[in-house]
């Protein structure tokens, strides 16, 4: 898990590293529509994001954007899918941080190292603990004492087996002795369906349920974030309850391995421009994410760091072996 100062120091930093284009300015052009495979639910947040960033890209490189959802395997479906692709651009893919930890514990036909060009990162996402209004849990103390008196009574839902929401918790449950049941979703928009529907008691996961705390639907009882925020001021975090725990999941974008260079700078330009849209930022800011800019060397080179600095933390959880 990537700690906020860290993503938010980079988010800030990468911003002014990349070339200095001209606005709209780009040196390749699609000849037909691009395809972007997205690897979570469609209607969650980041299924939304990715297709506004879409119309923008859309008017700067000329050809439309297409979002094509393909949700599972723990969120590598998506980027998997470019095994068979062409090198041209025309498709992409959403590659989350979970496509860095997945080949530690099952087997692939892809390496994410070696079978992906990185092109731009996108956000990431803000986590946290949260039940609905009506929970008899006011603290998240109490929710680990229910988990202790009665392990694995109590389910919660995350977007998937390997996931930062499942990280999360295995540390939690490490450091308190409660014990809870994980279910996996294949994203937001259905694991937050499933807490407003009674299928589970819980979500440890990313900020998609902002919206419904702030209309009095749901209640956060920690967040994993490194300091308060102000937001939620009034919310403890993880740390604060001697849990030291703090996460973030970074996303972006990806193509198939050995796309050529003038190809790869034209889409990055594309979507830094998109992502400077007012619109966007603040859609984000209803999920409490940030722009998190990544030229390709800088996304790759986080990705190279990424996936070597995870495993410890798999084999702790039992998912990885050394």
């Amino acid at each position: 898990m990537l700690k906020r100062r860290q993503f938010a120091a980079l988010a800030g930093a990468t911003a002014f590293s990349a070339p200095m284009v001209a606005r709209g300015q780009a040196r390749w052009k699609p000849e037909k529509p691009i395809t972007i495979y997205n690897p979570f639910a469609a209607g969650g947040v980041t299924d939304v994001h990715i297709r506004m960033l879409g119309e923008t890209v859309t008017k700067v490189l000329g050809q439309q954007v297409i979002v094509d959802v393909k949700a599972g395997a723990a969120g590598t479906l998506a980027p998997a899918m470019l095994l068979n692709a062409k090198p041209d651009g025309q498709t992409l893919a959403c590659m989350s941080t979970n496509s860095l930890r997945y080949p530690h514990y099952q087997k692939t036909n892809w390496d994410p190292l070696k079978d992906f060009t990185y092109i731009s990162g996108l956000s990431g996402y803000t986590l946290g603990i949260v039940v609905k209004s009506t929970a008899p849990w006011q603290t998240l103390e109490e929710l680990i004492a229910a988990g202790k008196k009665e392990p694995e009574k109590y389910n919660f839902g995350t977007s998937g087996i390997g996931g930062t929401g499942q990280l999360m918790m295995i540390e939690v449950e490490q450091v308190t002795g409660a014990k809870f049941t994980h279910v996996p979703y294949k994203g937001g928009a259905e694991w937050m369906q499933a807490l407003l529907s009674d299928q589970v008691h819980f979500l440890a996961d990313a900020s998609q349920w902002a919206p419904f705390v702030d209309n009095g639907q749901c209640r956060i009882l920690a967040m994993a974030t490194e300091q308060r925020l102000e937001k939620y001021k009034d919310v403890p975090t993880l740390v604060e309850r001697g849990i030291n725990v703090v996460g973030q999941s970074p996303y972006g974008i990806v193509g198939p391995k050995g796309m050529p260079p003038e190809v790869v700078d034209s889409i990055y330009l594309a979507f830094k421009e998109a992502m400077g849209e007012p619109k966007v930022n603040e859609y984000l800011a209803k999920f409490l994410q940030l722009p998190w800019y990544k030229s390709p060397a800088e996304y790759r080179a986080f990705a190279e760091k990424y996936y070597v600095e995870v495993k410890p933390l798999l084999i702790k959880a039992g998912l990885a072996q050394s």
